[in-house]
């Protein structure tokens, strides 16, 4: 079996060096721990785990816990996308991650409890309700946690400017000559969703827009079902908006769909601009302008402050705002005022 002592023999490095590698110290060259790393791949070394445990005083173990009400879960690309450039930064600091749930050994228990069961060193929370008393009690625990795409005191938060996304989306519109401008929005049971829906209604008023009620249709969770039926909402209207702005690129979808299907020709009958900017919106027809988030970004950041507070229990709370990005296809055309 290979261990730390053949790797320090191949490398030329101390077996303290190779260890500190092992259980990532932040006193190693970033050339030092690229060689042993790489001599250890060469050799088949397999940390053992229990003694890094040991060692170290850490599972190295991050819970996931993962929450969302659309039914698709993880399979969005949206969430997909950042979980797993959560997962390559962790992995690369030698951590592997654990679903949690509140069920433990079959009886419904807390968040908490299976944590603590499960010796995780933190938490990245991903989750559609958040008043949830079961996750006031892990923010109030001792485990670091960071919880993405919400704001928060209790916890180190990662999440887009949302109200800015908005505003470039409608704002965007605007310059196209639309004044009629409708929003499918993600609900306002969801951070994201309520805050899309206030940058659209901040960006009307300075627009000098009139903000009509009835442009503003709920679009929950932000399922391509719920565009689909948002738009059908707007398409009964006396006076149909000449653009619509969805809170979520699986919202533009669903309403794509249904204005297809309603005979209108897209974008020449109605222009249609997305948020998030999903693998799939770029193939569609026609191909989805909308604001793009950066869900890669936004994972590994996550996981950069969750390890960060892992390894220094002193760590401040933060709260990073990431930027966002108008991408222009042609979902959307100019109109004649």
């Amino acid at each position: 079996m290979i261990t730390i002592y053949d790797i320090a023999k191949k490398t030329g490095y101390s077996p303290t060096t190779v260890s500190k590698v092992f259980n990532n110290y932040s006193d190693v060259r970033a050339r030092t721990r690229q060689e042993i790393l790489q001599a250890a791949e060469e050799l088949g070394y397999v940390p053992n785990a229990h003694a890094r445990t040991l060692t170290t005083k850490k599972s190295w173990t991050i819970g996931v816990l993962f929450v969302e009400s659309s039914g698709i879960g993880i399979r969005h690309p949206y969430f997909s996308a950042v979980i797993e450039s959560f997962k390559q930064v962790a992995a690369s600091k030698g951590y592997v991650l654990m679903f949690i749930s509140k069920d433990v050994g079959g009886r419904r228990s807390g968040y908490l409890e299976n944590c603590k069961l499960r010796g995780v060193d933190g938490v990245v929370v991903i989750l559609s309700d958040y008043d949830d008393p079961d996750l006031q009690e892990l923010f109030d625990s001792n485990i670091p946690c960071v919880v993405i795409d919400y704001d928060t005191t209790q916890a180190h938060a990662v999440y887009s400017d949302n109200i800015e996304g908005s505003y470039r989306a409608v704002e965007y519109l605007h310059s196209l000559g639309h004044r009629r401008i409708a929003h499918i929005t993600g609900g306002m049971n969801t951070f994201a969703g309520a805050k899309r829906e206030t940058g659209y209604t901040t960006a009307l008023k300075r627009l000098k827009l009139q903000p009509q009620e009835a442009y503003i249709v709920a679009g929950a969770y932000f399922s391509i079902e719920s565009g689909y039926a948002a738009m059908m909402k707007l398409l009964e209207l006396e006076e149909r908006p000449t653009a619509v702005f969805a809170a979520g690129d699986h919202l533009a979808l669903g309403a794509m769909i249904a204005a297809k299907e309603h005979g209108l020709s897209l974008p020449r009958d109605m222009s249609i601009i997305g948020y998030d900017d999903i693998d799939l919106a770029q193939y569609l027809t026609p191909a989805l302008t909308t604001i793009r988030q950066d869900s890669v970004r936004m994972g590994s950041r996550a996981a950069e402050i969750l390890i960060q507070s892992i390894d220094n229990d002193t760590t401040s709370l933060e709260a990073i705002v990431l930027p966002v990005e108008l991408v222009v296809r042609e979902s959307c055309i100019r109109v004649e005022q």
